[in-house]
């Protein structure tokens, strides 16, 4: 009864040591999950401050694009002293963007 008792003694041990073997497998696993969480939360953060800079950019040229639209109607719906103007404006900066590429292909050659 003796040999029975070491015997069960033994496999308890060898039953013991395998949970506890488990277990630290089981610790590190969740350790490197909780990692892994907070490296994401971190990555989501960052994104949405990146976003909600990217929307206030984008209402702010909304604004500036919605307040030059404006202008130019103002413009175009004025007199014909202001067409005109505008005509010439348009097409010196049509020149201007010309002259430019010209340039530019130059230099690159």
């Amino acid at each position: 009864m003796a040999e029975w008792n070491r015997g069960h003694g033994s496999v308890d041990d060898v039953l013991d040591a395998e949970n506890k073997r488990l277990a630290e497998n089981l610790a590190n696993k969740v350790s490197r999950l909780k990692s892994l969480a907070y490296d994401i939360d971190r990555d989501v953060d960052d994104q949405n401050e990146y976003l909600d800079g990217m929307d206030s950019n984008f209402m702010s040229a909304t604004g500036l694009l919605t307040g030059s639209v404006k202008r130019f109607s103002t413009m175009v719906r004025s007199g014909r002293d202001n067409r005109r103007i505008l005509c010439y404006v348009s097409m010196g900066l049509v020149l201007v963007f010309f002259v430019l590429y010209y340039l530019v292909s130059k230099i690159h050659q």
